[in-house]
């Protein structure tokens, strides 16, 4: 995504690497550099900032807690926080302009912490584009657009500060490739756009760590782009399921020299479900998985990766290591939400 503001400062022709003057490209000064990064925050806000709403959870008449949004569709849908619309099957979004609209819950995903909203009534909405996020750099321009706090329609600025973190759901499962950011969010911010200076959203702001400076979180627009299709799909992020409860743990070194393994660790199961497929598959309490369907599997942020909605109805391979030999089984995971008392894998 460029980061570069829309209006050149100086045009070089076809390859001509030098400034004005045939000499070295000129440089800004301090009132011209901070005045360029001033339009493309202006830019964005004025190409966003429109998409972005307030979000209102009541119950029995009374205010049961607030957020924020963004609309992703002119029809009415909006993506914000699982934790914002807390399991509530209907919120109130209230535009920039005032306009208050009645939504629904298409469907939240814990596990993401997103949900989809739909606007009741027939409507035709301003709409921001989730950009990729699999393309951003870290320095990259980053604007958050929200109502921290009840302020509505703030915006704070700074960059891409880290890629690829992970960050544990209210489930305990891993939520991966979350962008850290130093713009300022506070509580109110969550389910708002995090913004890319091409006006794109690439990350749903989710999460600060209380009592630390310039460290907050938002997940990831690639993924998010996953669950709002799934739910809009499905009503559901559909994930498999194999039956185990899991811990990370290393792989002791001689046993790792001695098969040949490059991983340290792999995801050691701490218990297996007698109905699951892990148990009838063969799986024991004990054993350290270390890849699936031929993908390493370093730990349990690994596993629940990738048990996604592919490997239902599948049979895929599982290697584990039993009383330092390896061995292969067969699997065949289920969909976790028709499985029987299902634990996080």
């Amino acid at each position: 995504m460029s980061q570069l503001p829309s209006e050149p400062l100086f045009v070089v022709a076809p390859g001509d690497v030098s400034g004005p003057g045939g000499g070295a490209p000129p440089s800004l000064s301090d009132d011209q550099a901070l005045d360029a990064y001033s339009r493309v925050v202006t830019q964005v806000v004025d190409r966003v900032g429109p998409s972005v709403v307030r979000i209102d959870v009541k119950r029995g008449g009374r205010n049961a807690g607030a957020g924020s949004g963004v609309i992703i569709s002119p029809d009415g849908l909006a993506l914000t926080n699982s934790h914002v619309v807390q399991g509530a099957r209907s919120v109130v979004l209230t535009t920039l302009e005032g306009r208050e609209l009645q939504a629904r819950v298409l469907g939240d995903d814990p596990d993401t912490d997103l949900a989809l909203l739909r606007v009741d009534e027939d409507v035709t909405l301003p709409a921001a584009t989730l950009g990729d996020s699999g393309r951003l750099r870290r320095g990259q321009i980053a604007i958050a657009i929200g109502n921290p706090l009840g302020f509505d329609a703030t915006v704070t600025a700074g960059v891409v500060s880290a890629l690829g973190r992970s960050l544990q759901s209210r489930t305990g499962r891993m939520i991966e490739d979350v962008v850290q950011t130093d713009a300022a969010l506070n509580p109110g911010n969550s389910g708002g756009p995090l913004v890319s200076s091409a006006g794109e959203v690439i990350g749903i702001n989710t999460a600060i760590i209380m009592g630390a400076q310039g460290i907050c979180f938002a997940v990831a627009s690639n993924t998010a782009h996953f669950v709002a299709g799934e739910i809009a799909r499905h009503g559901r992020v559909r994930r498999a399921y194999i039956g185990v409860g899991a811990a990370t743990t290393p792989i002791p070194r001689r046993v790792a020299l001695r098969l040949g393994l490059e991983q340290g660790s792999g995801a050691r199961l701490l218990s297996v479900d007698q109905r699951g497929p892990a148990a009838h598959a063969g799986l024991l309490t004990g054993d350290l998985i270390i890849a699936l369907d031929d993908k390493p599997v370093a730990g349990v942020a690994d596993l629940m990766r990738l048990l996604d909605a592919d490997k239902i109805a599948r049979t895929v391979s599982v290697d584990f290591i039993r009383r330092s030999e390896r061995l292969r089984l067969w699997i065949g995971p289920q969909d976790r939400a028709l499985a029987p008392l299902a634990r996080a894998s």
